[in-house]
């Protein structure tokens, strides 16, 4: 009996599938390239986030390295933080001792010397702290010399909020400013970190884990410009961005 042509098509393009898919693999191999997975994918990733993660660290720790002159470390650096609202500078120093403590804690592992929160709100007036987020030199003159600062930390919180063109969520987009000054308004280093949050109404929430998730890097900066402008250094700073 004969077999009907019809009945051997499945098995034709069964054997046609398993041909393409033997060239796919010959191909990628003659390319040097494997084909793709989601498994790969993933491994690809997180060869990728160690890559990044060793090179920060070696960034750190070279900014870091620089030695620190003692007539540097023995002034005190002020911080002040504060929050730009649509109508004005919320200032309130109380509010942000979350992000302080985080900057803080890395300026003092540093070895450099800071005020407490209890310090800065006993020597600096609600009104002078006003004044110095508006830029008024003579406010911020004033608060350090009664506190007895030989350097100010401006720490500005900013955001930008919009709908996703994508999908139709709220975003909020967050960017924290530090900038270091001498008391007198001598601008001595500035660093900045940018985050996007979604559906978040709490920006101090998302700055605040922006700030833990970049304070090593950005008080790294700092402290390197710090230190060598102390030195009168003449070699190039890294950029300071951190977007």
């Amino acid at each position: 009996m004969s077999k009907d042509p019809a009945s051997s098509l499945p098995s034709f393009a069964y054997l046609a599938c398993v041909a393409l898919g033997t060239l796919s693999l010959a191909a990628a191999a003659q390319a040097g390239t494997e084909p793709f997975s989601f498994s790969g994918q993933a491994a690809k990733e997180e060869r990728d986030a160690r890559a990044a993660a060793a090179a920060r660290a070696a960034l750190i720790e070279r900014l870091t390295s620089v030695p620190c002159p003692a007539r540097l470390k023995n002034q005190k650096i002020m911080l002040l933080i504060a929050e730009r609202t649509e109508t004005h500078w919320a200032t309130a120093q109380d509010r942000y001792r979350p992000l302080f403590q985080v900057i803080d804690a890395k300026l003092r592992a540093l070895g450099l010397k800071t005020f407490t929160p209890e310090q800065i709100k006993a020597d600096v007036a609600q009104a002078e702290l006003d004044a110095y987020f508006k830029n008024d030199p003579d406010a911020a003159l004033a608060a350090s010399r009664r506190a007895g600062a030989g350097y100010i930390l401006r720490g500005s919180i900013t955001n930008r909020t919009a709908v996703n063109s994508v999908v139709p969520v709220n975003e909020v987009a967050i960017n924290v400013d530090l900038t270091l000054s001498s008391a007198d308004g001598r601008a001595v280093s500035q660093t900045d970190a940018h985050a996007d949050a979604y559906s978040s109404p709490d920006t101090l929430e998302t700055a605040l884990a922006l700030v833990r998730e970049q304070a090593d890097l950005m008080v790294a900066r700092l402290y390197n410009d710090y230190c060598r402008g102390g030195q009168a250094s003449d070699q190039p700073s890294p950029p300071n961005s951190l977007h």
